[in-house]
């Protein structure tokens, strides 16, 4: 009888932990990490009714404070954020999702550290921080017929080790199909399905993420301006992405990300971009009628480049930019705003200036050097697990990639940010799915200076 009771009490137990799970779709995990703020992130169920986090300082773990959603739930996608302020720079703090007032146990610590305030005080901090692009999670029911497309998801367990400051998703983060981009139920469908993956919540709990958009997360491949759910899709890139901002006057998702001695301008090349097949000459002129990034946004950036004083300036697109031999989409080929921005650089003497991109389904690192000025480089990362592309006809041996910078596997990059103020260094690892260096190259600050 004794036997029976506590049979029967273990599975009462077990279907409430369960059904306690069960309410959370995915998640928690911490961004946008600031000196005193930070934002934690989760999806529920529809069945829920009441969310709140509670939180505490590793420096003082009896107290304990808890924040209250104050949004609403009960539809058919329920991704939160909840806010908390006033923490303590360069402190840990440890974090638990309450669910109906239920904790919620994870497998994964869930824990953040705020930025230090080093300005003014000491050396910029050494730090790395991870970025790539392509992240392909099979869907056999709507998938197109053949060989999966999408590969090994352990290369997010891989990275949840690396020990990095933040990642940067850049671009094709989830790919929307064609059941999904016509409708804005199918655009959040995708995005709920692909960030409830099982595999990818520790490394989203690990370190805060930041993102831009490529064509398979805004919409329909190569979509641009012509999206006619493009507002809706970013009002769902907003819910599902835990940036400083999203675009200006409700327009687009280009924001700003500091960190340490580094400054990343998060653009976006699809809300504003004209179509791929518009010309791009009229009477052997750049046409000014075919955009890359759009007046407003393009505005946007000179003044964020002019305004900054990092030592390393990051501009991360989800399409290469340099690349001159791109028969695909590259910024090259929308060549009035092309030398637009690369000029303004060179006019107003901007030093630190590189590319980071995505997109490619294979990493490379491509070299320009602009007449009288500093060299220029895009680093291509992708990708995580979308299928492989390799480099073909002029690109295979391509004249201006760096020589042994072509990674044509699943991988990731983790970059890393060190030395002393007057000569900083930006190491490029490309990294495998178990961790294996597949390529690495460093560039130094004082390379990046106006002659």
């Amino acid at each position: 009888m004794k036997l029976f009771s506590l049979i029967i009490f273990f599975l009462i137990s077990f279907s409430f932990l369960f059904a306690q799970q069960n309410k959370l779709v995915s998640g928690p995990w911490a961004g946008d990490v600031q000196m005193r703020t930070a934002i934690i992130w989760a999806e529920v169920s529809t069945n829920v009714k009441k969310v709140a986090v509670q939180y505490y300082s590793a420096n003082n773990p009896a107290k304990k404070m808890v924040m209250v959603y104050k949004g609403t739930v009960g539809n058919d996608f329920n991704p939160i954020k909840i806010q908390i302020n006033g923490l303590a720079f360069n402190t840990t703090y440890y974090y638990s999702l309450f669910i109906d007032g239920k904790e919620i146990k994870t497998a994964f610590t869930t824990k953040f550290i705020t930025q230090d305030l080093w300005q003014w005080r000491k050396p910029a901090p050494d730090f790395s921080f991870l970025a790539g692009s392509c992240n392909y999670v099979n869907d056999p029911a709507v998938d197109r017929p053949g060989k999966p497309y999408g590969g090994d998801s352990s290369i997010f367990e891989t990275m949840a080790k690396s020990g990095a400051a933040f990642h940067v998703w850049m671009g094709d983060n989830w790919y929307t199909r064609e059941v999904d981009f016509g409708s804005a139920w199918g655009l959040n469908y995708r995005a709920s399905h692909d960030r409830a993956q099982k595999i990818i919540q520790p490394f989203m709990a690990a370190m805060p993420q930041y993102a831009i958009w490529d064509d398979h997360d805004y919409g329909p491949d190569n979509s641009g301006k012509s999206f006619y759910l493009k507002n809706e899709s970013r009002e769902l890139f907003k819910k599902y992405m835990l940036n400083p901002s999203f675009g200006e006057e409700e327009r687009g998702i280009y924001t700003k990300v500091s960190y340490s001695d580094v400054d990343l301008f998060l653009t976006d090349d699809r809300y504003f971009r004209s179509e791929d097949d518009m010309p791009d000459s009229v009477n052997g002129m750049p046409s000014k009628d075919k955009h890359f990034f759009g007046p407003a946004q393009m505005e946007w950036l000179k003044n964020a480049l002019q305004y900054s004083s990092a030592t390393f300036k990051i501009i991360v697109v989800g399409s290469q930019v340099l690349n001159p031999l791109s028969k695909v989409e590259c910024m090259q080929q929308y060549s009035h705003e092309y030398n637009e921005l690369i000029n303004f650089i060179k006019t107003q003497k901007i030093s630190g200036v590189l590319f980071f991109s995505g997109d490619r389904h294979h990493s490379e690192i491509i070299k320009i050097v602009p007449p009288d000025f500093y060299p220029l480089y895009d680093v291509t990362i992708s990708p995580y697990t979308a299928g492989v592309s390799k480099a073909t006809g002029n690109e295979k041996n391509h004249p201006f990639r760096i020589p042994n910078t072509l990674v044509e596997l699943q991988n990731f990059g983790k970059m890393g940010v060190s030395g002393p103020k007057e000569s900083r260094n930006l190491n490029v690892e490309f990294i495998g799915i178990k961790g294996e260096q597949l390529a690495n190259f460093t560039i130094n600050s004082n390379e990046l200076k106006v002659p």
